[in-house]
């Protein structure tokens, strides 16, 4: 489970440090639960997320695939043009359900992210299995529950999911909406990942092809690109800062599986070399990105 920092921010601090002391951190990261931090990320292999909410400025740590999954989420909700709270309702119970995994099982038929299941009418294993088809089947059952949007989160995704643990999505509610927070464009360079050290999944033109195909599952054409003169990668046109930065969070968070090593949009860049945001000479038209040659 995540590891919140409220009044005892101490022991999080002192078990984390046990943890680094032990060489466990990464373990920890492996281990698949989000966890809120009380100092900056090593330089690990994970991803941080830090914004704004209704009690100040907090940061998370994920690991590289529960970021990726993250980001699908909150982009099949941008481009279905869903309320911002339907995001963080969404983002809560994949937080619950699956601690952001696409599982390939669970309690009897259940399946996916939030694994929802085919005896249920959710749709095929194979389909719930889609990130994309199954946070669209989400938003889409959440948007029929009347007055949705005037419940508290975990009222609203019980009204969803039906779980036999009512009040368990509530406990995800601070992490969620950081997370939106951040892949809704609200904060600028909000989400930074260290890559693994291992070779990249896709280098040189494949790797662009991934990047193509991310894009067109997860924005379903609503992200314009174009080829970048005299570099391995791809521009994706922004129409505002928001936009923007939607879509360089987003980049960032697929890093990984789609073999980008550089992200670049507003005065600011990601690369896999420093991990985090650093000043640099991007416009703000289009987000740049580059990938392994």
């Amino acid at each position: 489970m995540v590891a919140k920092r409220r009044k005892g921010a101490g022991t999080v601090f002192l078990v984390v440090v046990a943890l680094l002391v032990a060489g466990g951190f990464a373990a920890y990261l492996a281990g698949r639960d989000g966890a809120k931090l009380p100092f900056p990320l090593p330089k690990l292999s994970g991803c941080v997320v830090t914004a704004a909410n209704d009690t100040g400025r907090d940061s998370w740590a994920l690991d590289v695939t529960q970021m990726a999954n993250a980001a699908t989420i909150a982009a099949v909700g941008i481009r279905k043009k869903v309320p911002d709270k339907a995001i963080i309702v969404a983002l809560a119970t994949a937080l619950q359900e699956s601690k952001l995994e696409n599982l390939g099982g669970g309690d009897r038929d259940s399946v996916g992210l939030f694994q929802q299941r085919p005896s249920q009418g959710w749709g095929t294993a194979q389909q719930i299995s889609d990130p994309r088809y199954a946070s669209t089947k989400f938003y889409n059952a959440l948007a029929k529950v009347k007055g949705w949007e005037k419940l508290r989160v975990t009222e609203a995704a019980q009204k969803v999911q039906r779980s036999a643990f009512p009040e368990a999505y509530q406990k995800w509610e601070d992490e969620a909406s950081v997370l939106a927070m951040a892949l809704l464009g609200g904060a600028k360079g909000a989400v930074s990942c260290n890559l693994p050290d291992d070779d990249p999944v896709v280098k040189g033109s494949a790797a662009v092809d991934h990047v193509l195909t991310a894009l067109a599952a997860d924005w379903a054409g609503t992200a314009t690109t174009s080829a970048e003169p005299g570099l391995q990668g791809v521009r994706i046109a922004a129409a505002d800062n928001k936009r923007g930065w939607q879509l360089a969070h987003w980049t960032v968070a697929q890093a990984a599986e789609n073999g980008v090593t550089r992200v670049a949009f507003d005065g600011r860049e990601w690369s896999t070399e420093s991990g985090e945001w650093r000043e640099s000479q991007a416009v703000a038209s289009h987000v740049l990105v580059e990938v392994f040659a």
